[in-house]
């Protein structure tokens, strides 16, 4: 976008981010968001369709949006919150999960891995094929996913063999189809057999539906803006509540907080809303004064590499 562009459109553009920002706080709070789509299974437990990743929104640079959150049940309830180390600011639980694995106590290491963040991306999709649901067919709607399947996307830019072409899954012409299979094992969504199609047009449209395509993608920005994250002092003071208070049943919804798209197509024994856990023993002094210490996502328990930098070289995106 051009600058007398981006100055002429400084209004709507704060109008619209704003407007996502209203649906991705009613999204937190368990409201009906019809712009997500969500696959499914079939009565046969397993799931199939076709989607195809769309191109960074208009003004952004990045096809998705990746954000970090924590989700996990201590003595005073669930711990459900979004990273700060998402927007590269140091998070409590994160640093309390660095004291409790360099202390080389295997106990501490596991309570960290319990505690540990969850990835998440967030990506507009053009849904070409939904036997399920067919009503949603040729329609753009957002889609959540976790690593698995962001590693098929980077797998298919940066293939491991020297006769396998690379592709743009995000690239309207030269991209290709998501063909999304899924199947249940051991109680989880699997999607191992997903794969992508060869490269072509979407749909084979002409470049004006293309156009009108691309003029219905959701903001990705909205995602990891800093209003949807709480101060340190407020996610130190609820982690404090979670940690030490004595315990109660929680009225959380596993489904609310799950990653269907990591194949958790059930709620792990951990979050079993029972209420039913055993509660890690942290004392009051291992969370009440965390080293207050800067931190990247890259230094958390779990930290996976960050290939943002691949896609922000992309010519393709400056279009």
């Amino acid at each position: 976008m051009s600058f007398a562009a981006l100055k002429k459109n400084s209004n709507s553009s704060f109008e619209k981010l704003t407007r996502e920002l209203e649906k991705v706080a009613n999204s937190e709070k368990g409201s009906n968001d019809d712009r997500f789509w969500k696959p499914e299974l079939d009565k046969s437990s397993n799931g199939y369709a076709v989607i195809r990743f769309l191109p960074a929104p208009d003004g952004e640079d990045l096809p998705w949006a990746k954000v970090f959150s924590h989700a996990f049940q201590g003595p005073g309830g669930w711990y459900i919150e979004n990273s700060l180390t998402t927007i590269n600011k140091s998070d409590p639980i994160g640093e309390l999960n660095r004291q409790l694995w360099n202390s080389g106590v295997d106990s501490d290491k596991e309570i960290a891995r319990k505690q540990k963040r969850k990835l998440s991306y967030y990506s507009n999709i053009y849904v070409v094929r939904d036997p399920l649901h067919p009503e949603n067919e040729g329609k753009v709607f957002l889609y959540k996913y976790g690593k698995k399947i962001h590693d098929k996307i980077i797998g298919a830019m940066q293939p491991e063999f020297e006769d396998e072409t690379p592709i743009n899954p995000f690239d309207f012409w030269q991209g290709a189809d998501f063909k999304l299979k899924i199947k249940k094992v051991a109680g989880y969504w699997n999607y191992d057999s997903s794969e992508f199609a060869p490269a072509s047009t979407l749909g084979n449209f002409e470049d004006s539906e293309l156009e009108s395509i691309y003029s219905k993608t959701h903001s990705l920005s909205a995602f990891t803006d800093v209003s949807n994250f709480k101060t340190y002092e407020d996610l130190e003071k609820r982690l404090n509540a979670v940690l030490n208070s004595k315990p109660q049943s929680p009225r959380v919804d596993p489904e609310t907080f799950e990653d269907e798209s990591e194949g958790r197509g059930n709620a792990p024994e951990w979050a079993s809303s029972s209420g039913d856990f055993n509660a890690p023993d942290i004392t009051r002094s291992a969370v009440k004064e965390p080293v207050r210490e800067e931190v990247t996502p890259r230094e958390s328990v779990g930290d996976d590499e960050d290939a943002l930098s691949f896609f922000a070289n992309l010519a393709e995106f400056d279009d």
